[in-house]
Parts: C-alpha cells; structure tokens; sequence
C-alpha cells in the first residue's frame, strides 16, 4: 500500500473529519468566549475593582534602553488568559453536561408504565380455589 493510499485512508476516516470539524468550532466558540470575556465580563469587573484593567499589569524587569525594548513580565495578561480558560472550560462542561443528559433521556426512551408482574404459582393456585369456590 502506498504513502498517498494509506493517507487518504487515514484522512478519510470518520475521526479524522469529527477531529477536524470539533477544530474549527472549537476556534470559533473560543473566539466566542474570548469576547464575552473582554467585552461583557471584564469591563463591570475592572468597574468594580476601581477601573483596573488586568492587561496592564505588568512588572518592567529591565528598562527601554536605546533600540532595545524593555523587558516586560504581564503578568495582567496571563490573568486575563486565566479567566478566558476558566470560563471556557465552564461552558464546555455545561455543554458536555447537556448532551450527556439528552443521550441518558433518548437511551432511557419514552416512559412506558411496566406491566404489573405475573402472579406466581401460589397466586395461581390460590386464584384457581377461589374460583372453584364460586361455582
């Protein structure tokens, strides 16, 4: 078998294409996300806070000298990447969360009432004396 067969084989496969499509909207819920955050979440936070904005927190471990720029640790920024993933992964779980109770609920099926169960051979027998009382 060939490079380019054995290739198309693999990118040909069903896990192949559900990896790539969960790719594209994965980038696109984080984009999503990403915007709820800076756009929504952070601006009445930074209100609250005192009008602080988290990426401009920074540390300047050395100073602009000449053509160099200055070292700069932003810290502010990882915090903010911080709340991007915290509130991704949340709404992720919620959407995980979701589907696996609408798989239970199809697996379960419609709720069909049970048949009540079948009298046992002492119900029987005792169902067969009562009836030859009557006679």
């Amino acid at each position: 078998m060939g490079f380019f067969s054995e290739f198309k084989e693999f990118a040909s496969k069903g896990n192949v294409v559900d990896l790539a499509v969960g790719v594209i909207i994965g980038g696109a819920f984080g984009k999503i996300v990403n915007s709820m955050v800076n756009d929504i979440l952070m601006p009445p936070l930074g209100m609250l806070l005192g009008g602080i904005n988290f990426k401009e927190f920074a540390f300047i471990l050395k100073d602009k000298v000449g053509d160099t720029p200055a070292v700069v640790l932003s810290y502010g920024s990882f915090i903010q990447n911080v709340f991007d993933f915290l509130i991704l992964a949340f709404c992720i779980f919620l959407m995980i969360k979701s589907i696996n109770t609408l798989k239970r609920k199809q697996e379960e099926g419609p709720a069909v009432p049970a048949a009540p169960p079948e009298p046992t051979s002492e119900e029987k027998l005792l169902m067969e004396i009562r009836d030859l009382l009557k006679k």
